[in-house]
């Protein structure tokens, strides 16, 4: 009746003979696995963190050059031979849609953002148009 619960799988055998060599093999072995492991999970967060700063690079180069009579910009931005990010801008009713695309190594992120005329002129990316009416009414 008291084997029924100190049974312990094959591996666990193993580890419990040998006075313990293989448990310390294989503690090492597991902190070495581990530790690459999480050097590839912090790579890989910097290399989206990075590529993320690229996209927002393109976002802030589009709002500062809004053209003001062309209603479509297509540009790609490139320092040392790559490609940093591909931006799309296009002129909406009461705003402007942006989209741009930033690269680093082989990971693309993409950011639409979409921004009301007045906010543009809040925050001072475009001119306030005087029309025609308030021209008038200033004569």
């Amino acid at each position: 009746m008291n084997n029924r619960y100190n049974i312990y799988p094959f591996f666990f055998l193993i580890l419990k003979e040998n006075d313990g060599w293989f448990m310390k093999i294989f503690f090492v072995l597991f902190i070495l696995v581990f530790s690459g492991l999480v050097k590839a999970q912090a790579d890989l967060e910097s290399d989206i963190d990075m590529t993320i700063q690229n996209a927002k690079k393109g976002i802030y180069w589009a709002l500062n050059n809004i053209p003001e009579k062309k209603s479509k910009l297509d540009n790609d931005l490139i320092t040392e031979d790559k490609l940093l990010a591909s931006i799309k801008l296009s002129k909406e009713i009461n705003g402007v849609k942006i989209e741009s695309t930033g690269f680093n190594n082989s990971y693309a992120v993409t950011i639409k953002l979409f921004r009301s005329n007045e906010s543009l002129i809040k925050d001072g990316f475009i001119k306030a148009k005087e029309t025609n009416e308030n021209s008038e009414e200033r004569k």
